[in-house]
């Protein structure tokens, strides 16, 4: 599990469990952390050359970063690189970084796309990014990761680093460059302003008084309030996009989904395993109606240990992102819909805090209310199910391949408070 960064199973056969038990527990040496690699002189060199030579360059960072922050913020800070992230290298790398240009993929936003193809070289730094759609054809590439067999698998590579980030990145930096020409950079970074500060008009006309209420509204909200060390899960669909726009990342909070595999239900059962694991942790299940309806008897298990998990129901009575698909593909909805019990009446039911908000103005004390609450406690927000709109901008060609980031597949809304990191950084560029 620690070596692979994936799932173990121990299965215990019924005869060995009726076994008499040990005096004392079994003293078993097991891998608890993964070792640092460097990557060899040769292929260091190489991208040392490649980074030299080339005039613009772009970092695009996955959750293979985690640990290696300060170190991606001073190579791209020495090589005047915009750096754009995955989904599961947001919260590693979006905090306190000047030169953030947003997310790309099916869930993008901001300049990420325009930076990784408007460069002369891309560095994909950590990641497994799956949407190869999303990566350009005409750049050099160049990739580090720990993982050989994750090199060049989603596009073709001029150079392949087999390394951690953390230390490959600790051999480049005093080996490069310094860059003294930032025009790209500073380029990518109004680019990324102007995107957010155009989604941002969708999401500040009259939400306050928007009914049924916006999503969007609901996932800003509850950044606000929630604590700094908050962990997040966040079920597949459309609490994914709520999730990757408005979740502010810091350092310290977690964000958990079933972001490679996309298994539905997943928020709930995750948030059972992190408030296990740290019972006096803030823990916080954004979940959509169509997950939590399919596990809802794992809302009995917080009841049952008094863990005290926060259900946020984002209750849109529908399939929002399966019908989100549907409509790219040209098909027209069906089967999308769910008739929907009352949710808070079902929680306090079971045992646990229940409140169902409607209005806009009822969010932030249902929600403080919640959060403040000992036990576990769910919050049934009956929201937009319209909050899919398309801008009519797109062609039909975009829209049926998502052939361009979704920053310009806008969902009807905005992003939060990324807009005020991406305004604080670009007050050091250059007016023209």
């Amino acid at each position: 599990a620690v070596g692979q960064s994936g799932v173990s199973v121990v299965s215990l056969p019924g005869d060995i469990a009726s076994e008499p038990a040990p005096d004392k527990a079994a003293e078993t040496a097991l891998v608890t952390s993964r070792p640092s690699v460097r990557p060899g002189d040769a292929e260091i060199e190489k991208l040392v050359e490649m980074i030299d030579a080339a005039g613009k360059v772009t970092l695009f960072c996955g959750s293979g970063t985690a640990g290696a922050h300060a170190e991606v913020m001073e190579f791209a800070g020495k090589i005047k690189s915009p750096i754009g992230h995955a989904l599961r290298g947001k919260e590693w790398i979006q905090y306190d970084n000047p030169y953030d240009v947003g997310m790309s993929g099916l869930l993008g936003y901001g300049a990420a796309y325009e930076a990784t193809h408007e460069c002369d070289l891309l560095i994909l730094i950590g990641t497994d990014f799956p949407y190869n759609a999303f990566l350009p054809d005409d750049v050099k590439i160049a990739q580090i990761d720990v993982r050989p067999e994750h090199l060049g698998r989603r596009s073709k590579l001029d150079l392949a680093v087999w390394g951690d980030a953390k230390e490959t990145l600790r051999c480049l930096i005093p080996r490069v460059k310094p860059k003294g020409d930032r025009k790209f950079l500073d380029r990518m970074l109004k680019k990324h302003a102007d995107a957010l500060e155009g989604v941002v008009k969708a999401y500040t006309r009259k939400v306050d008084k928007q009914v049924p209420i916006h999503p969007e509204y609901v996932a800003s909200v509850l950044d606000e309030l929630a604590d700094e060390d908050a962990v997040f899960t966040v079920d597949t669909g459309m609490c994914n996009v709520w999730a990757a726009r408005y979740i502010t990342p810091n350092g310290r909070r977690r964000v958990i989904g079933s972001f490679s595999h996309g298994s539905m239900a997943n928020a709930l059962p995750m948030a059972i395993g992190a408030q296990f694991t740290d019972t006096e942790r803030q823990v916080i299940s954004m979940s959509g109606d169509g997950g939590f309806s399919m596990l809802m008897g794992d809302f009995l298990t917080l009841v049952q240990y008094d863990l005290p998990v926060k259900v946020v129901l984002f209750n849109n009575s529908s399939l929002g992102m399966v019908e989100l698909e549907m409509l790219v593909a040209g098909l027209p909805s069906y089967g999308t819909t769910n008739k929907n019990p009352d949710f808070a009446a079902v929680a306090r039911a079971c045992g646990a805090y229940g409140v169902r908000v409607e209005k806009p103005k009822d969010l932030e004390g249902a929600l403080k209310a919640a959060l403040k609450h000992k036990g576990p406690a769910l919050v049934d927000v009956v929201t937009d199910p319209n909050a899919l709109s398309i801008p009519p901008k797109i062609s039909a060609e975009m829209v049926t391949g998502f052939a361009l980031s979704a920053s310009k597949i806008v969902l009807d809304g905005g992003v939060g408070r990324m807009l005020q990191m991406a305004r604080s950084n670009i007050r050091n560029v250059p007016r023209p």
